[in-house]
């Protein structure tokens, strides 16, 4: 843009009252309490802690983030949490918190370690916007009442493992993510478990979210279920999950789910599973293509 044509541009926008700023690019630090700059850490004081550069760590156990208070929000600012120098045996989680109130993690790339993000108890926790890849057993856990996690993309976790999940829930609605790749082995007497998303606590929402790319070791068997209810009165609606092999249920009950647990399914398309829908209540407006 020519100098004349800025000109007129700030003119234009000092008139509407609009004054532009330069150094934009801080204002995203504004709202910080503080600042991760260093892995492994323990934050003990509320607010916002930001990072505000790529960070990594080859610790094999504990968190490479402790949450440690109430109302704590961690924002990485599209930063990098690597957890991969820790290696396939580790037992590290990226970020976590246990029996605290109101966690918030957003815009965080967690890679490489055995649970990406682990909301653990308490309530009232928010999960949203963030980038999980290589993670060995789970992406995201959330446990706790009135929570959400919401816009999250979680590729390709799994290792060589049995059981591996992209997303659970227990008390929190899972909304608009994407789970992309869960990958696992298994042997013929202990088949491959590869689950997108496992939920829990009645009445818990499940909704808009697309999960392909489930998939067990090739020659033993494989179990993979695509949206995995282990509670009473979930609702299950909007989702597209869509099986690499017809092995498995498109939605279903958890193994390990509690007594009588149901579903109510509606507005789903599940395509390529041995069963689309097991266990629903209610089933509305579903697309079952084989």
């Amino acid at each position: 843009m020519s100098i004349s044509r800025m000109s007129v541009l700030a003119t234009l926008l000092f008139g509407l009252g609009i004054i532009p700023c330069a150094g934009l690019a801080a204002s995203s630090y504004d709202s910080c309490t503080g600042f991760i700059d260093s892995l492994p850490t323990v934050i003990t004081k509320q607010g916002e802690w930001c990072l505000r550069k790529d960070l990594s760590t080859a610790i094999t156990s504990g968190s490479a983030i402790t949450i440690s208070a109430n109302n704590v929000t961690v924002d990485c600012n599209n930063y990098k949490i690597g957890g991969l120098a820790g290696g396939d045996n580790s037992t590290a989680s990226g970020i976590s918190s246990t029996n605290r109130q109101n966690a918030t993690v957003r815009h965080c790339n967690v890679r490489g370690f055995f649970s990406g993000i682990d909301v653990h108890g308490g309530a009232g926790h928010l999960v949203e916007d963030n980038r999980l890849d290589n993670n060995l057993f789970m992406g995201i856990q959330v446990a706790g009442d009135n929570s959400l996690v919401r816009n999250n993309r979680v590729f390709d976790t799994g290792s060589e493992r049995q059981i591996a999940y992209g997303i659970a829930s227990a008390g929190a609605d899972v909304i608009d993510n994407i789970v992309s790749g869960v990958l696992t082995t298994g042997t013929q007497s202990n088949p491959s478990q590869p689950h997108g998303i496992i939920a829990g606590v009645n009445g818990v929402i499940v909704h808009g979210n697309s999960i392909r790319g489930l998939v067990g070791n090739a020659g033993s068997p494989s179990a993979p279920i695509g949206i995995a209810f282990r509670t009473k009165g979930v609702v299950v609606d909007r989702n597209r999950i869509t099986a690499e092999t017809p092995q498995g249920s498109g939605i279903d009950e958890y193994a390990l789910a509690t007594a009588d647990a149901d579903a109510t399914c509606s507005n789903n398309i599940v395509r390529g599973f041995s069963s689309n829908y097991v266990g629903c209540v209610a089933e509305v407006g579903n697309i079952d293509l084989p």
